[in-house]
């Protein structure tokens, strides 16, 4: 299947069809098998990306350089203290900067409204990798790893558990309705995703057959759902202060045995990383003494089960992204 979405931004799924999402994974799936096959696919010699990280990322950073380098590209990596966006510098008049002298942006970061301002004036595709709204490449990696486990997309169930007011339970909702899954969100009320991006949803999914549902109530959320997904519980940003609130809400929702037993035989485990499923961080560590829980939005007899598929995930992002930019340079 040819598509051309040269010059085109990806900022969010809510821009794309569910054939251009079909695209992209199944270019994913394309530059996968070569790279698996040792078959270059360097075509882009000579071009250069922007990466700007607002927002720390061992998965994103890596997955866009690497992506970059196989692709032939060179990458400038921009951090907090390396850049003056949005202080010294508009947001702007960085994007007018940065357009003239690389072929493409990706932004993490903050507010969605910062990776759209650069859209509207860099001149070159810029690439959300993550805002605290919306989380589309990670969208990308894990339907391509949903469809290389379970064989498809349309009429799955997916259940998302825990805080879905934020990228990754927005990004679900939308990616669900656009490709007909049929999405959960398992979670307090209070924790729900807002009404206006749920209407529009529900727009989407009256085209493709999906289903949005949002539901307190753990077993029956869960019941035959082909995935359980969840996130951490604070997102990067937030204050300390609001660990003691999540633990208190969500420990109910907290995606362990109970919860994939409930599932289909066949279900799988998704997570977008990192997961405080033991000891092992330093964060881990300091909730563990303060609160005295060692295990947080996943135990780690699910984390580390045969179900679990999030290192599977975490290798796709860089096989989706990379078909993100290729898609989006490629003349």
């Amino acid at each position: 299947m040819n598509m051309n979405l040269y010059g085109k931004n990806f900022l969010t799924l809510k821009d794309f069809s569910q054939e251009e999402i079909t695209y992209f994974l199944d270019l994913a799936a394309e530059l996968k098998e070569k790279k698996k096959k040792g078959i270059l696919v360097d075509e882009f010699k000579g071009k250069n990306v922007a990466l700007i990280f607002e927002k720390t990322s061992t998965r994103t950073r890596c997955s866009f350089e690497v992506a970059a380098h196989d692709l032939g590209m060179g990458t400038t990596y921009l951090e907090p203290a390396s850049s003056q966006i949005g202080k010294k510098e508009s947001i702007a008049d960085t994007a007018r900067v940065l357009g003239r002298m690389f072929d493409g942006i990706e932004y993490r970061g903050y507010g969605q409204s910062i990776v759209e301002e650069l859209a509207k004036y860099a001149g070159v595709p810029v690439w959300n990798g993550l805002t605290n709204e919306f989380h589309p490449t990670q969208m990308l990696a894990d339907m391509l790893t949903i469809r290389e486990k379970l064989g498809k997309l349309k009429g799955i169930k997916l259940v998302y558990m825990g805080d879905a007011r934020y990228n990754m339970g927005n990004s679900w909702m939308i990616a669900c309705s656009k490709m007909g899954m049929d999405f959960v969100a398992c979670a307090p009320k209070k924790y729900f995703p807002n009404d206006e991006l749920v209407a529009e949803c529900k727009e989407f999914a009256k085209a493709s057959g999906a289903t949005i549902t949002l539901c307190e109530d753990v077993k029956e959320a869960t019941k035959d759902a082909d995935v359980i997904y969840t996130d951490v519980w604070v997102s990067m940003g937030e204050p300390d202060e609001v660990w003691a609130e999540r633990i208190h809400d969500l420990l109910p929702y907290q995606v362990n045995k109970a919860v994939m037993d409930n599932a289909k035989d066949s279900a799988i485990f998704m997570h977008c990383l990192p997961a405080f499923h033991d000891l092992g961080t330093d964060i881990g560590k300091k909730i563990a003494e303060k609160f005295n829980i060692n295990e947080m939005e996943v135990t780690d007899e699910v984390f580390e089960s045969e179900q679990s598929v999030v290192f599977d995930e975490a290798e796709n992002r860089m096989h989706t992204i990379k078909a993100v930019m290729y898609a989006t340079l490629k003349k």
